[in-house]
């Protein structure tokens, strides 16, 4: 019981720290609700869930040998925070003419997590630390994983719904999308620098 509460413990360490998953959770509850982020926290939590297990089964290993592909990441990663904070950036702040981006799918909220330096560091330490060369402790390890994350980056999309009132108003929306959009870069940048 020790280790599956350590496990769950890191997990939500991990999980429920700020990052660009949980900025853009925030954001699109803000912007959308907690419904229509739903995909976003669904997809984050699989693509981690994903990442972990194959870690777990070699990924990290592979990825040694091939130091291009980290790299590759990385940089896909710089690009696709960039390019979200963009549009984040460029909203007008307009909530209820539907004006806002639409909400980030399943898809996109997986593909931040593979490219996001924070999950892969999270995944190889989780994996290093919790389940070693264990197959049955990795699957285990996966699934408190799975429920921790899914309520971790829920719970930032539930706050970003909870805001949405104090920011009906289209200035104060726009301020809130930039910073939004600011901290998202600054991940950015602090991901190229680390390159």
């Amino acid at each position: 019981m020790t280790l599956y509460l350590s496990m769950a413990g890191f997990a939500l360490a991990a999980s429920i720290s700020p990052g660009p998953v949980n900025v853009v959770a925030l954001s699109s509850g803000v912007a959308h609700g907690l419904r229509a982020t739903l995909p976003h926290v669904a997809g984050a939590t699989l693509g981690f869930v994903l990442l972990l297990l194959l870690a777990g089964l070699g990924l990290a290993e592979l990825l040694r040998g091939w130091p291009a592909a980290a790299a590759l990441t990385r940089w896909a990663g710089v690009a696709f925070l960039l390019w979200m904070g963009w549009v984040l950036w460029r909203s007008t702040g307009k909530v209820a003419a539907g004006d806002p981006p639409p909400a980030p799918s399943l898809l996109q909220g997986a593909a931040m997590q593979w490219l996001n330096p924070k999950a892969w560091v999270a995944a190889l330490a989780g994996v290093g630390a919790y389940a070693g060369d264990d197959p049955a402790r990795l699957w285990v390890f996966a699934g408190l994983y799975f429920v921790v994350c899914f309520l971790s980056v829920g719970s930032w999309a539930y706050a970003g719904a909870r805001l949405r009132h104090l920011l009906a108003d289209e200035r104060r929306m726009r301020l809130f999308n930039r910073g939004m959009a600011a901290l998202l870069a600054a991940s950015a940048v602090h991901i190229g620098i680390a390159a």
